[in-house]
């Protein structure tokens, strides 16, 4: 988590330092190459953080209105279906990684393989993190972890 916000920080900074050097009539060339690879990269682990910490998009409203064996169910089929995704962005992220080494961002010459490694990475912590969520789930239920089961709010009597 902490790089995944070291990157996106360092995003703004070269943004910053983009507009504050063009302003001062020294324009740095590469800046738009190093926002790109700090912010994709950023963008990438932080997905692999958001499976990890369980914050990020999945069917919650019918997992959580049940119990049981059904829960386990549609708990383990949503996670499935993220696996499924991280074990696609592995494998279709590392042959457009290796179909990365044909182009090239300017003016450093740089192939543009250094963006596309991000992918693979993601789907694999992605992948990795998924898995624990299921072995985690099965062994020890879906239960929401953290949360506290409140009572609905009933309308005032007048």
């Amino acid at each position: 988590m902490v790089l995944c916000a070291l990157l996106l920080l360092g995003f703004t900074v070269c943004e910053v330092a983009d507009v504050l050097f063009r302003n001062l009539h020294r324009p740095w060339l590469n800046a738009n190459e190093f926002a790109g690879g700090l912010f994709a990269w950023g963008v990438f682990i932080g997905m692999g953080v958001a499976v990890r910490r369980d914050q990020h998009f999945r069917l919650t409203a019918v997992g959580e209105s049940l119990s049981g064996r059904k829960r386990m169910i549609v708990e383990s089929f949503n996670r499935l279906v993220i696996l499924g995704v991280g074990l696609c962005m592995i494998w279709f992220g590392y042959l457009n990684y290796l179909n990365g080494f044909g182009s090239f961002l300017m003016p450093s010459v740089t192939p543009i393989a250094v963006l596309y490694a991000a992918i693979p990475v993601a789907g694999g912590l992605i992948s990795l993190f998924t898995v624990e969520e299921l072995v985690n789930g099965w062994r020890h239920g879906f239960q929401a972890r953290g949360k506290a089961v409140a009572e609905p709010i009933r309308p005032p009597i007048s």
